[in-house]
């Protein structure tokens, strides 16, 4: 009997593997910049522990810096780049060293900063950045008890202010009124993190003590609470825009570093939580709401790693990491408003070294072929205009933020509007006449030439209309007809008895009065001595003017003059 048992397929066991996921971002790489194009000679400060110390908007990039007693920083034009100067200009207003500083997302010449002497600080940089210390605030904000380590603005409600310090409260100001509004004092310990949501309507933080707590920032409630990541250094959280999603970083049980994916619905147990690698650096979230790609950045790390977020399991992908070899002490972030549309860049950071004094932009771009606007990498994104005033917002008004599109947004900067400066005047006459003369309209002269040559040209009417000017008084006193003279240069002479030479004189006296005088080719030398009198009166030319056949040979007009009967 034959066993047919062997000759018998085995049951098809479905396969795992999904093949390549398709992303438009998959392909996204980090691109360093030259040395001419990074900032150096910055001395960073040493006390900014897991913050930023650094902040970045269309205009200016703010570097907290290490100065003997104090806190200060330093605000440079964003064109600004190569060597610093060791004495430019730093705004001095602090008795400890700054921790945290933050641009209004409104106004780009409006930061704040939070220090270690338990204030928060509002200051005005003029465009064009500072000419000499700036040591007077705007506002001074006093109401935490300990160091202030977090200031975050509200992202569509103007002139609020979330601060949050060591004495375990998170602090709700009006900065216009430079008043405290809200206190919010539901932590038991250290606030590690702060984020709000897409309309500021929900706000997200991490503590010391393990919690993850979704909290309404305008009445102070807790909405949820769940235990974040086991370990027992420092978690951050980042709200992922309107998704209702929280990204985390934090470390295990087992001190390896983890991210993990929530729902602020629900803190019981993560959608997911991965483990990335060993290391001991604190990891910091970034992400970027118009392309829902998050990057993840280490302090004491050399690489960026960027992952992208989905609605459906696994809820989030891994894309590619950015590897330098110089490791990063902070980061700073620029605005979406401020990305280079031509060059396809969706994400620009400032990185700071952790070991040279140097701030290095980096970009992360997505490779395109073509240098035209991508509408699909730039949705409409938010623009610096405010969706309400802080009043609203504090009655219990809600708005998600004023969009604005990316392909004609380049130019907006702020969107308080800039007084219009009239030019000046020019006191060039010259340059006035010839700027009127170039806008004068040409007109063509159709005209036969018969009737052109015989009518009066431009030229002799303009002569005719300014013979009371010394030159044409002069022309007409020691010349003879410009037009005759073109026509026949005999004419001008004297050998006929019969023509006489008109000549007029003008005098330099203060009534400007025009003698005449008539003088016959046979009158005597006095006559011409005397004519020699006035030209010295006139003193208009230095050099000799021109003389007639008559003056140059005297002799001969005298025997011409005896021959005649």
């Amino acid at each position: 009997m034959v066993d047919t048992r062997a000759c018998q397929k085995p049951p098809i066991r479905q396969s795992t593997f999904r093949g390549i996921r398709s992303s438009k971002f998959r392909h996204v790489y980090g691109k360093g910049s030259r040395k001419e194009n990074c900032y150096e000679n910055v001395l960073i400060t040493q006390k900014a522990h897991d913050t930023a110390a650094c902040a970045v908007n269309p205009k200016f990039v703010a570097i907290a810096v290490e100065v003997a007693g104090g806190g200060a920083f330093i605000v440079l034009p964003l064109d600004k780049t190569g060597r610093i100067d060791i004495n430019t200009p730093k705004v001095t207003g602090h008795a400890g060293p700054v921790l945290d500083l933050k641009w209004c997302p409104f106004n780009d010449n409006l930061i704040a900063s939070g220090a270690d002497d338990c204030t928060i600080k509002l200051w005005h940089i003029p465009d064009g950045g500072l000419k000499a210390n700036l040591t007077d605030p705007l506002a001074d904000l006093q109401g935490h008890q300990r160091r202030v380590s977090i200031v975050e603005w509200h992202p569509t409600a103007e002139n609020v202010l979330f601060s949050a310090g060591y004495d375990y409260q998170i602090l709700v100001w009006d900065t216009r009124r430079a008043a405290l509004m809200q206190t919010i004092d539901l932590h038991t310990d250290v606030v590690y993190s702060l984020s709000l949501n897409r309309d500021g309507s929900r706000m997200v933080t991490t503590c010391r003590d393990k919690r993850l707590r979704i909290i309404d920032p305008l009445s102070g409630k807790l909405l949820q609470e769940g235990m974040c990541h086991e370990g027992s250094k420092a978690c951050k959280a980042v709200y992922c825009g309107d998704t209702g999603l929280v990204f985390t970083t934090g470390f295990s049980r087992f001190s390896d570093r983890q991210f993990g994916v929530w729902d602020e619905k629900n803190f019981n147990t993560p959608l997911r939580l991965d483990n990335i690698d060993s290391s001991s650096g604190v990891l910091t979230p970034f992400y970027d709401h118009d392309t829902r790609v998050v990057f993840v950045a280490g302090k004491g790390d050399g690489n960026i790693r960027y992952y992208e977020i989905t609605d459906s399991p696994p809820y989030c992908h891994f894309l590619s990491q950015y590897i330098s070899g110089e490791p990063q002490r902070g980061f700073g972030v620029m605005p979406k408003r401020g990305c280079r549309v031509s060059q396809c860049e969706i994400f620009r950071f400032f990185k700071l070294y952790a070991t040279k004094a140097i701030c290095e932009p980096i970009s992360m771009i997505v490779p395109r072929k073509s240098d035209q606007f991508q509408p699909d990498l730039y949705p409409d994104t938010a623009s610096p205009t405010p969706a309400m005033s802080a009043e609203e917002w504090f009655s219990g008004t809600t708005r998600g933020p004023v969009l604005m599109s990316m392909k004609t947004g380049m130019t907006i900067k702020t969107h308080r509007p800039l007084p219009l400066r009239p030019t000046e005047s020019s006191s060039d006459k010259n340059a006035d006449k010839k700027y009127a003369f170039l806008s004068r309209e040409t007109r063509a002269d159709y005209r036969p030439m018969e009737v052109k040559t015989s009518s009066s040209t431009d030229k002799d009417l303009k002569t005719s209309t300014n013979l009371d000017t010394k030159f044409q008084a002069l022309q007409k006193l020691w010349g003879c007809n410009v037009k005759n003279m073109g026509d026949n240069k005999e004419q001008c002479s004297t050998n006929s008895s019969g023509i006489e030479s008109e000549r007029t004189y003008t005098s330099t006296s203060t009534k400007n009065t025009i003698n005449k005088i008539t003088i016959k080719s046979g009158d005597s030398p006095k006559m011409s001595n005397y004519a020699l009198q006035q030209e010295k009166e006139i003193q208009i030319l230095d050099k000799p003017s021109p003389k007639t056949e008559s003056e140059s040979n005297p002799n001969e007009s005298q025997e011409a003059a005896a021959a005649a009967p």
